[in-house]
């Protein structure tokens, strides 16, 4: 008698509840019962399907300097996640992760554009209409916020993605089906772009890069990001090799425990210094130059045909404003 063959979904009960809670909503605003709220400048949306690690900040990142090449005005919203307040908030660049939220922070101080954080992105738009003059919005982790309109629709996927599945079994926030409602995919090179739910679709190809400078030898490397995992393969594929790789939750608040654990890992490695990522930077406290030396990598994307990438986003927006 052949063993029982068991669904792995069938595993968690709870994966199947929140794919049909998620099928539900997304219908619901498919068919119009839900709505969308619409701001008076077009919407940039750079989202995912997954919980996090599949480089929308530094996407964010990529196309705003993009736009700023082009001369176009623009702000990004953001919810801030992980932030201590409430509300909507202009991010000031020399503020701190725990009023603005770690990725917000960092985009504002790289970009140097306007960053608003608040739990209602329509209202952190407002708000962004009412003290800027900006052309467009860049919608950070917008995929699934679908209670603000967008114009242009931009999706993130993974190489895990693909075979990956919902969310708590797996990191899926939605489905690959749902690729149906974006207007551009985002792949790495090298990932295959021949799954049924990518047909039709423009696929921008991104080279993934890390910048690093100052780099002391076999450096102690940690983080605390969605995929410590990646963050180590690219460090030891840039030819680093860690004396040790220490990892934390992602969007983790480090304090003086935190600093006094990092420090004592270097107690037998005499004169090493630590190695880590732009957003565990900016959520590091003010006891981290007792890390010294510390170097910080800095993740760079590079897109395949930039100008190809800002000229289909303008067109979509002139388009739709054409039929509205």
């Amino acid at each position: 008698m052949s063993p029982l063959r068991m669904n792995p979904l069938s595993m968690n009960p709870l994966t199947g509840l929140y794919g049909a809670a998620t099928a539900l909503r997304n219908g619901l605003f498919d068919r119009g019962w839900l709505t969308s709220r619409r701001l008076q400048r077009p919407v940039v949306s750079v989202g995912n399907l997954s919980a996090g690690g599949s480089g929308k900040t530094p996407f964010v990142i990529a196309l705003g300097e993009l736009l700023k090449a082009r001369g176009i005005r623009f702000d990004v919203l953001s919810r801030g996640y992980r932030r201590k307040t409430r509300g909507v908030l202009v991010v000031d660049p020399d503020g701190n992760a725990a009023d603005f939220g770690d990725e917000p922070l960092l985009i504002a101080r790289r970009l140097r554009v306007p960053v608003i954080v608040g739990e209602n992105r329509y209202e952190a738009g407002r708000v962004a209409e009412q003290k800027f003059q900006s052309q467009l919005h860049v919608l950070d982790d917008g995929f699934q916020h679908r209670s603000l309109a967008r114009d242009f629709d931009i999706v993130l996927l993974t190489e895990r993605d693909f075979e990956d599945r919902m969310l708590p079994w797996g990191r899926l926030r939605e489905p690959l089906s749902s690729l149906a409602r974006a207007d551009a995919v985002v792949l790495s090179a090298g990932v295959g772009a021949d799954h049924p739910a990518l047909r039709q679709k423009p696929i921008w190809r991104i080279a993934r890069e890390l910048v690093l400078r100052s780099l002391p030898s076999a450096p102690i490397v940690f983080c605390g990001i969605a995929r410590p995992e990646q963050f180590f393969a690219q460090v030891r594929a840039a030819g680093i090799v860690p004396a040790a790789e220490v990892k934390f939750g992602d969007h983790h608040a480090y304090d003086l425990d935190d600093i006094q654990a990092l420090v004592s890992t270097r107690l037998d490695r005499p004169g090493a210094g630590f190695l880590t990522t732009e957003k565990d930077a900016i959520n590091l406290p003010s006891e981290h130059h007792r890390l010294e030396p510390l170097a910080v990598a800095r993740l760079k994307l590079t897109l395949d045909d930039p100008s190809d990438v800002v000229g289909t986003i303008l067109a979509r927006i002139a388009k739709r404003k054409l039929r509205s």
